[in-house]
């Protein structure tokens, strides 16, 4: 489900006003009162005396206009943090709500009635993206119909293609788009006898490569790279400002500053394993943008697409069983949030000393888990992975 990438709320911006009004009469000012004046009561306070607002009481004033509280739904538990942090940054009154429990897949996952009520009454929608949340397409289209502003965020950080990540041969011949294309294109020269034919071939072929990765074209795991995962706080605090004030945008971008701090932190771990251990062999395809980073290569997924709904055949197992031992890989990286038997059975089937270790994914985890919230999720993922690519 490919959602507009912004849906206004028109109306979010008269429930706003009302308050900003109500700041022009004296008694607002002050803050004390919010009684209504009378059109008669009005013509009589008219006089030489009025007097300005104290600095002070204007101050406040515009204060909680650049903060309103708003009301936010994320879907999945990294985003849900990222949005949290900001809204409590610019206004503690707003609230934050994750659909996503902790430990929870986004790509099976599926709201209840209450989780769609709150998606449709929420003024701000943020989703991931790149159907990546694949059982919420129909309640996120809800939501937009019904006027709340629904961001996607991983079309707006310059999201990379399946099989860019960092892939050898053996990945680019499971994701290789540019060659589907050109083999599309020429099979359809050679057949294509009028217009509608070809129109039904392409169609197929769009059909057949969603079903491979399980998305799309491009890769949805964009909180991989922590940059632009702080590109995605300025993104969700500047819309959040639009029509509830600068507090927002701000917030947004001192989120953002925290985010790249901790990013040279998770670079330093990974860059030091040596450029020749940088070998990753994970359950499926989630890892492309933390290979693209800090130039890792994906040897191979057990589950050959960027989904874990898809199912690997026998042949697709035993090449990456060859996969492995030519390539010299010790460690298959596995996500905690999944059962991981497949990756078992093929760490046996290798035999050797090939261990398998479990990554926070696509969710946060458990409190003292040490990836209760965003950041410690991607320190901690580098501690494993730099810890087992050179024990």
């Amino acid at each position: 489900m490919r959602t507009s990438r912004l849906v206004l709320i028109p109306a979010a911006a008269l429930a706003f006003a009302a308050p900003l009004a109500a700041c022009s009469s004296d008694d607002a000012s002050n803050g004390t009162e919010s009684a209504e004046v009378t059109a008669s009561e009005t013509s009589t306070e008219t006089s030489d005396e009025t007097t300005e607002p104290a600095p002070e009481e204007t101050e406040a004033a515009t204060g909680e206009a650049e903060a309103s509280p708003v009301n936010v739904v994320a879907t999945t538990t990294m985003l849900g943090d990222v949005a949290a942090q900001i809204v409590t940054c610019a206004n503690p009154e707003s609230t934050a709500t994750t659909l996503m429990p902790i430990g929870a897949d986004p790509h099976d996952f599926s709201p209840s009635s209450a989780q769609v009520a709150e998606m449709v009454s929420a003024q701000v929608v943020i989703a991931n993206g790149l159907d990546l949340e694949a059982g919420l397409d129909d309640a996120l289209e809800n939501a937009a119909s019904d006027g709340a502003t629904v961001i996607e965020i991983a079309d707006l950080v310059d999201p990379i293609p399946f099989g860019e990540g960092g892939h050898d041969d053996h990945g680019d011949e499971d994701h290789s788009e540019d060659k589907a294309k050109e083999d599309d294109h020429d099979h359809g020269d050679e057949h294509s006898e009028d217009e509608h034919s070809e129109d039904e071939h392409s169609d197929e072929a769009k059909e057949d490569d969603h079903d491979d990765h399980g998305h799309g074209d491009e890769d949805p795991h964009f909180w991989f790279d922590m940059n632009r995962m702080a590109t995605a706080a300025q993104l969700i605090g500047d819309e959040l400002a639009v029509e509830n004030g600068q507090a927002y945008a701000d917030c947004g971008s001192q989120v953002a500053d925290e985010i790249r701090a901790a990013e040279a932190d998770v670079r330093a771990l990974l860059e030091s394993v040596p450029a020749d251990q940088r070998i990753l062999v994970t359950d499926h395809d989630a890892l492309g943008y933390l290979a693209d980073t800090y130039g890792y290569e994906v040897a191979g997924t057990v589950i050959p697409a960027g989904t874990t709904l898809a199912e690997p055949s026998s042949a697709d197992l035993a090449d990456l069983v060859a996969t492995i031992q030519d390539e010299g890989v010790r460690v298959i990286f596995t996500n905690n949030a999944d059962p991981s038997a497949l990756a078992d059975a093929v760490a046996a089937e290798v035999g050797g000393d090939v261990q398998v270790t479990s990554l926070y994914v696509g969710s946060l985890g458990e409190p003292g888990s040490g990836a209760e919230d965003y950041i410690s999720m991607m320190r901690t993922n580098a501690e494993r992975i730099s810890s087992t690519l050179t024990s």
